[in-house]
């Protein structure tokens, strides 16, 4: 049986970049300011040509090429037929004066990014695979390329063993503080380096940190675990009434396992849902059975904004 992967297979296209602290948001205001009003904030993606992504980003072509692909891959732009629009994301944390986090200096931000990246994966399958497959606590960049190279080859997909270590490598960077400076944009923090998902060891190595997740808004762990189960109800064709703890806690691509919750941790987020939500998700535990059940009030992306907003304390 092949290894699992995630729907959406891509690997690359960061151009070895992890993601900085503010590229999202360039990249937003790039956007909106070529698309303008008159052109309802829709773009040709030429601002990111090398000749007009130079002046705009003050960066070099392959750095603009990895701000253009963060931002696609973090739903901050969208892509179709050639034209760039602001991502749902983009709109919820940039838009005006309505934006939950225009400058990104929320925790809730980071996690969210984290999320879209390790577990809705666009356009980040060594992330999705990092935070899913790799279950030993301390592991180093060419076993994780091996494995990956490995599930690549049994699904048909063609990708060198050293663009899948250099993937990782990057994906490892993205949750590391810089230890070196040189131009001033490359000197600022990857965005996801707060969260302190990932320690690296002095041989090299590296280690998850597992627990609680202080930082960690109520709202963002539920708008992940709603995501998840609609990808569940793509998979299934039909919708779920209730979805069990093991496998919010242990299933690829839930969101135990993307934000490296403990179980003790995972239950007490879990107890607090009715309360997040209003009582659209709701919690049981009765006769060794421990679930969640849903029952939106209006649409399940209604329930999504409003946990976003909460998380934000707006």
């Amino acid at each position: 049986m092949a290894a699992v992967l995630p729907a959406h297979v891509q690997f690359s296209g960061h151009e070895t970049f992890p993601l900085r602290q503010l590229w999202l948001r360039k990249a937003y205001v790039a956007v909106t300011r070529a698309g303008g009003p008159k052109k309802n904030g829709v773009s040709p993606k030429t601002v990111f040509a090398p000749n007009i992504g130079i002046r705009e980003f003050g960066v070099g072509k392959n750095m603009v090429a990895s701000i253009r692909h963060w931002a696609l891959a973090c739903d901050v732009l969208q892509e179709n037929a050639g034209l760039l629009s602001i991502g749902a994301v983009g709109n919820a944390l940039l838009s005006g004066s309505k934006g939950l986090d225009p400058y990104f200096e929320k925790p809730a931000t980071a996690w969210l990014v984290h999320w879209l990246l390790a577990g809705k994966a666009l356009r980040s399958t060594t992330w999705w695979w990092v935070f899913n497959r790799v279950s030993a606590q301390v592991f180093d960049a060419d076993s994780v390329a091996d494995a990956l190279f490995a599930a690549a080859e049994q699904h048909g997909i063609r990708v060198s063993r050293v663009t899948l270590k250099r993937d990782v490598e990057v994906c490892m960077r993205c949750y590391l503080s810089r230890r070196d400076g040189r131009e001033i944009d490359d000197a600022a923090e990857p965005l996801l380096a707060e969260l302190g998902l990932v320690t690296e060891l002095h041989n090299g190595s590296f280690q998850f940190r597992r627990g609680a997740q202080a930082s960690l808004p109520d709202g963002i762990f539920a708008y992940a675990l709603l995501e998840f189960w609609e990808a569940k109800d793509k998979v299934t064709g039909s919708k779920q009434a209730t979805l069990s703890f093991e496998t919010i806690a242990h299933e690829y691509g839930a969101p135990g396992r993307v934000f490296k919750l403990d179980e003790r941790s995972i239950g007490e987020r879990l107890t607090n849902l009715e309360e997040v939500t209003e009582g659209q998700l709701r919690w049981s535990d009765t006769a060794g059975i421990r679930q969640i059940s849903r029952k939106p009030k209006g649409t399940e992306a209604t329930l999504k904004q409003q946990l976003l907003r909460d998380a934000y304390g707006r």
